[in-house]
């Protein structure tokens, strides 16, 4: 039988978009992401980067046209530039970009750059460097600024910002981050935060500040556009006249992107997650590290894994998560 070129689930949908998660571990600890004391996988228990390469390979011939690396913070892993470099050479990828809390992009950006990253999304839920700090816990603002402005003089076609709002921490900072991306001349993304993981530090449902909540603050000072603009990615992006910025809101709980999801995961330690919000997924790692593992055996499990994508999630930020994982362990 012909291996297909597209990899199409059972509700119709094509899955062309490949988010891999190369470490579970970061130099940062931010309260919505992680726990202050985590334990990190052991090494023997994570894809090795040569598997990760052969998956990423896979899937490129499986029909998959966009990859975006994530973590953890994926610069800290050791080899990572080197295997952006052979990612970024394959052959049918049409885009390779890359998830990062902005922490080693003084040096990183420029070899990225070199690897064909297309885009970087930066992780910057404040610009104020006390509370940047008690976000992340062991992060610097002023690294992470200095790192996007040499990112912007290395030229990627697109930076933009990822900002995780929660009430009562940063909702109030939504204007002063969006001014400062037309500053830049860069997008940002507004995100609801996503209940994976047990937190601490908060109540989700009383953190909650809703895409249509940042919307009404920012249409007080700026002038919002619907786009047509589409990234494959689940941002609804908004244009803001006589500037070179795009606003986006990542919606998963007040305006479900799910009929139209076109992602799955690879997850550190090599599960192919079909979806977020759910635990619906296959071990690939077993089968790379199987005594008669081969491209044929391989194609076919990740095909059979359409089977099991489930239609949607289920998030309730008014119940403890159904998802224990940390968002570090499924990629960001």
């Amino acid at each position: 039988m012909k291996t297909p070129k597209k990899l199409i689930d059972r509700f119709g949908r094509t899955v062309d978009y490949l988010r891999i998660s190369i470490t579970d571990r970061c130099d940062f600890r931010c309260v919505y992401c992680m726990a202050e004391d985590m334990t990190f996988l052991p090494r023997h228990q994570i894809l090795s980067l040569e598997e990760i390469f052969i998956l990423a390979k896979t899937f490129v011939e499986l029909g998959v046209k966009k990859i975006r690396i994530t973590g953890g913070e994926p610069l800290i892993r050791k080899g990572a530039l080197d295997l952006l470099m052979q990612i970024g050479a394959l052959e049918g990828l049409h885009e390779l970009v890359l998830t990062t809390n902005g922490s080693q992009l003084i040096t990183a950006a420029p070899i990225l750059k070199a690897a064909n990253v297309k885009r970087l999304n930066i992780s910057l839920d404040t610009l104020d460097a006390a509370k940047f700090k008690e976000l992340t816990r062991t992060g610097d603002l002023q690294t992470v600024l200095n790192g996007i402005d040499v990112a912007k003089k290395v030229g990627f076609e697109r930076i933009k910002l990822n900002a995780v709002i929660l009430k009562n921490r940063n909702h109030n900072e939504v204007c002063d981050l969006v001014q400062f991306a037309i500053d830049k001349e860069i997008d940002i993304s507004f995100i609801e935060e996503m209940p994976l993981g047990v937190v601490e530090k908060h109540n989700r449902a009383e953190a909650y500040y809703s895409s249509d909540e940042i919307r009404a603050d920012l249409e007080n000072r700026f002038a919002l556009k619907k786009s047509t603009d589409n990234t494959g990615g689940p941002s609804d992006y908004f244009s803001i006249p006589n500037t070179k910025t795009r606003v986006g809101f990542i919606s998963p709980h007040s305006h479900n992107f799910c009929s139209t999801c076109n992602r799955v995961r690879l997850t550190v330690e090599g599960r192919l997650l079909l979806c977020l919000g759910n635990e619906h997924s296959i071990d690939l790692k077993a089968i790379l590290r199987s005594s008669d593992m081969n491209s044929k055996n391989l194609k076919q499990a990740i095909i059979e894994s359409m089977e099991i994508k489930p239609e949607k999630h289920e998030f309730n930020v008014n119940e403890q998560p159904i998802i224990l994982r940390y968002m570090n362990m499924t990629g960001g």
